[in-house]
């Protein structure tokens, strides 16, 4: 792991949530070369993950406190981000740690312009509980055509964090989307008539978020200084597994996430 202190001292930081998404999923497009977008940036692949949260809402409540997911190895490995308290095992001396109670106010106390995109319905702000994860950031923002139930979702968010990119000022940016096209429902990514999501369209659905990457890291590589990159998913979808659907529940299918890191380098 990198010193995430160095990092944090001359980078921006952008977290991106793939939210609903799969490990398999993710690693057997990657292996299959279905999202080259994504394979460029993460020659090693997805790293197999647990989360914290079965649904949406308790797994960022733990992401920003400075739980990601958890490497799905025996061993205990430090954490990158910790909201400061006494007895964490998982806090080393690469660890960024901040007395806030989240990583987000961490952020805006060392001076990054802090940044939400929402996606589902837990960041759209249109109901109280729906306004309690944007609030924690300095500016929040969401549309309809960034939520679920617009086939072009993705690229709808990128276009907003192009802009907001572009408007940084030269501030260092701690940038979170959450991208919401792959959760359901997801059947129109499908290449076939279908009207029910399955797997497939599930996978679908992350080849599409794959062909609007370019629109965000091509903005990044404008800016003027490196871009620290975590993506990751919040919890995973059962398709019929074992007679499972959906996600809030205790199947592999659902705890089970991918996750990467990488720097993503300025322009020269």
């Amino acid at each position: 792991m990198l010193n995430m202190k160095e990092v944090a001292s001359d980078m921006n930081i952008l977290f991106i949530t793939l939210d609903s998404l799969r490990y398999d999923a993710a690693a057997s497009l990657l292996q299959e070369n279905k999202t080259p977008n994504f394979q460029k940036y993460l020659p090693q692949g997805w790293q197999r993950c647990s989360s914290p949260g079965s649904f949406t809402y308790a797994a960022h409540h733990a992401f920003f406190a400075g739980f990601l997911p958890t490497p799905a190895i025996p061993e205990k490995m430090p954490r990158m981000f910790a909201a400061r308290f006494a007895g964490s095992e998982t806090t080393g001396e690469k660890t960024l740690v901040f007395d806030t109670a989240d990583i987000v106010s961490g952020f805006a106390g060392m001076g990054f312009k802090t940044v939400c995109i929402g996606g589902v319905g837990f960041f759209n702000k249109q109901t109280a509980l729906g306004t309690v994860l944007p609030s924690l950031f300095q500016d929040s923002y969401w549309d309809r055509s960034y939520g679920v139930t617009d086939p072009a979702s993705t690229q709808h968010q990128f276009e907003k964090a192009a802009e907001v990119i572009s408007g940084s000022d030269g501030r260092q940016l701690f940038l979170f989307i959450n991208v919401s096209a792959i959760h359901q429902p997801n059947y129109f990514y499908h290449t076939t008539s279908h009207t029910t999501d399955t797997l497939d369209s599930h996978k679908a659905a992350l080849e599409y978020v794959d062909s609007q990457l370019p629109i965000l890291t091509a903005a990044l590589e404008q800016l003027d200084k490196d871009t620290f990159c975590i993506i990751c998913s919040d919890h995973g979808t059962a398709y019929g597994e074992d007679g499972y659907y959906g996600h809030r529940i205790g199947h592999p299918s659902v705890w089970d996430v991918p996750m990467a890191s990488f720097i993503l380098k300025k322009k020269a």
